[in-house]
């Protein structure tokens, strides 16, 4: 999960679901809980309302206890009939232990349970007023809840009363607990989960539209651009105006750098001028020395290179600064790419490569900055010579497609490695040293720049394809407008 919002979701939902998990298990003890608190209260008013009918039936009649056919003492019917409506289990015994009455749930027990239901109603158990219990009919019986009451208001006779019920009515079963969880994950969860992503993705918006007006500033020419900042003062807030704070900076720090390369540049021209036009007259003299010659020969080139560099300096602190202007106008591109092929196949001649140069028979007619545009094709050309080795191939080629002029430069030389390609049109970057043929033009490592530069001022475009040792091929696109 790379996005906040995405983990905003995950974190949400997963409290929701616990939090839901631990609402569902309390509620099911709780709810368990108060129905056995129902059950016992339940088995108690039995416990008292069988107590209270023997009493008021003793009170009235005297007699409630009588043989049956067996010899056997039992209720009178009378009583017996009246008790038999009363719930769940319920028995009643002498003094002495003996059953006297048993409520048909009672009654539909084995003989060895019931046997056990009847031992906990005799004596000591018998001598308490109320015996509250839970006791398990062995070995397949039900589990129940009683009380054992005793019964001194119904006469000698009577011994105790025990009132019970099958926990099996109290349970909750598992499966209603889980369905429902689902029923509640179904409804409240999914629609939470999606709320809750719905609610991330409004609160994190200001920060996807800062994080694509950041993207879009990529380079110094940007810095001028700000961030909009919200109407609350929250963190959202406080981070916008921290960034606008830093583009300050870094717009203040860049401006420097510029008018320093650009005065740089300026003032360093004349010197350089008057040292270059000092060693041209030096060197023309006739009764210079030869020991004398070389050096100067060395410090003209020298120069030369320092002049160039400082040309390509001040072009792009210009840029930078938007004051490069360009002179458009309409001329035909075959003109432009002829004629700096023509200096191209002087270089490739000298270094011993071959040059073609594939023209359309049509005109491309471009409004551009011609000096900007062969200088462009040039320093392209100019580099695949120097990095082709002799007897390579440079092939330049112009045409037309989806309604924008292209034209490509493609080399066989040594070829650029995967990872110096990003970095090609970066200022003063300049890949392994191995990969120049000669180094009696090392370069400045500003020509790529350049004409990266001037690809995007025409609103164009540049890119570049290499292989290690399979050459390399730069292509350019510029709109017709």
């Amino acid at each position: 999960m790379q996005s906040i919002r995405a983990r905003m979701t995950v974190w949400y939902a997963t409290a929701l679901i616990l939090s839901i998990a631990v609402f569902a298990v309390f509620l099911y003890f709780a709810r368990r809980s108060a129905t056995y608190q129902d059950l016992d209260r339940r088995i108690q008013s039995e416990a008292d309302l069988t107590a209270g009918i023997l009493a008021e039936s003793y009170h009235a009649r005297g007699v409630l206890v009588e043989k049956d056919t067996a010899g056997r003492p039992v209720l009178t019917p009378e009583v017996a009939a009246v008790l038999e409506v009363v719930p769940d289990f319920l028995l009643v015994t002498s003094r002495d232990g003996r059953l006297l009455f048993a409520s048909p749930d009672a009654r539909a027990l084995t003989f060895a349970e019931f046997e056990q239901l009847n031992a906990i109603t005799r004596p000591p158990a018998a001598s308490a007023p109320h015996v509250p219990g839970r006791f398990r009919i062995e070995p397949n019986g039900p589990t129940l809840h009683y009380i054992v009451r005793a019964v001194p208001d119904a006469g000698e006779q009577f011994g105790a009363i025990l009132a019970g019920a099958n926990t099996r009515s109290a349970e909750l079963r598992l499966e209603q607990l889980l369905l429902t969880i689902v029923i509640a994950f179904f409804v409240g969860v999914v629609p939470a989960i999606l709320v809750g992503g719905w609610i991330a993705g409004r609160a994190l918006e200001p920060v996807d539209r800062m994080i694509t007006e950041v993207r879009e500033i990529t380079d110094g020419r940007s810095l001028h651009r700000r961030l909009a900042v919200p109407m609350e003062r929250d963190e959202l807030g406080r981070l916008a105006e921290t960034l606008n704070q830093m583009m300050t900076r870094l717009e203040r720090s860049f401006a420097a750098l510029r008018r320093f390369t650009a005065d740089a540049s300026h003032e360093l021209k004349t010197p350089l001028t008057v040292v270059r036009a000092g060693v041209e007259r030096a060197i023309t003299r006739p009764d210079m020395p030869q020991e004398t010659l070389a050096p100067l020969e060395e410090t003209l080139q020298e120069v030369n290179r320092m002049t160039e560099l400082l040309e390509s300096l001040l072009t792009l602190a210009r840029a930078d600064e938007g004051r490069a202007d360009l002179h458009r106008e309409s001329v035909d591109l075959r003109d432009i790419i002829a004629e700096a092929g023509e200096t191209g196949e002087l270089l490739a001649e000298h270094a011993g490569v071959g040059m073609e140069i594939r023209l359309p028979p049509e005109p491309v007619m471009l409004s551009v900055d011609r000096s900007r545009v062969r200088q462009l094709a040039l320093n392209l050309i100019e580099n695949a010579v120097k990095y082709t080795p002799r007897g390579g191939q440079v092939a330049v080629e112009l045409g037309m497609h989806d309604g924008r002029a292209v034209f490509s430069v493609a080399d066989t030389g040594i070829g650029i490695a995967p990872g110096d390609l990003p970095h090609v049109f970066d200022r003063f970057w300049r890949a392994d040293s191995a990969r120049t043929r000669t180094s009696e033009r090392a370069g400045t490592g500003l020509g790529l720049a350049i004409c990266k530069w001037i690809a995007e001022a025409h609103g164009g475009t540049i890119d570049v394809q290499s292989r290690p040792g399979r050459g390399t091929t730069f292509t350019v696109g510029l709109p017709r407008g």
